[in-house]
């Protein structure tokens, strides 16, 4: 069983909020737009991290972190991207993969929207964390936590860290 903190488009901002919302988990995964190499650092020196690039990151982050990034955890087969879009609005390179091998749970980030799905064509659980940098349209900053468990994804919780 794996306790699993996930997040996405900091673009840079580092809140102390993310260690106490994240204390209990065994990951942190961040769904791009890190935004800095010391914000990365931050997380590692915290958790363990799995990450993608974003779109606003830099050739550092992009050296270090692939843009879609596949493993499997607990049973669970993931994939993560930071552009990925949504069941039936997918990014076209997303859409290739989910035809060619879906996986169980895919995780996006990219729209500063929280959104869970589940895609039926796919049999796919989609996650996109929103928001939890300050920078964007979004209002409120967002995290999501989940349980990885023998093939199971659950004991989600939604987490707002306040306003933008």
């Amino acid at each position: 069983m794996k306790r699993i903190g996930l997040l996405s488009d900091t673009h840079g901002h580092w809140d102390e909020k993310y260690k106490e919302h994240f204390a209990t988990c065994d990951e942190v995964w961040h769904a791009g737009d890190i935004g800095s190499m010391e914000l990365v650092e931050k997380f590692e020196q915290f958790k363990p991290f799995r990450a993608v690039y974003g779109n606003i990151d830099d050739a550092k982050i992009r050296a270090a972190f692939p843009e879609f990034l596949r493993f499997t955890l607990e049973g669970v087969d993931v994939l993560m991207a930071h552009i990925g879009g949504y069941p039936g609005k997918y990014n076209p390179k997303v859409k290739g993969i989910m035809q060619a091998n879906a996986p169980k749970l895919f995780v996006c980030g990219h729209s500063h929207i929280l959104k869970v799905v589940y895609d039926k064509h796919y049999n796919c659980l989609c996650m996109n964390p929103g928001a939890a940098g300050i920078y964007g349209f979004h209002t409120v900053r967002t995290l999501l936590r989940f349980t990885l468990d023998n093939g199971d994804i659950k004991d989600l919780d939604l987490i707002e860290l306040g306003d933008r």
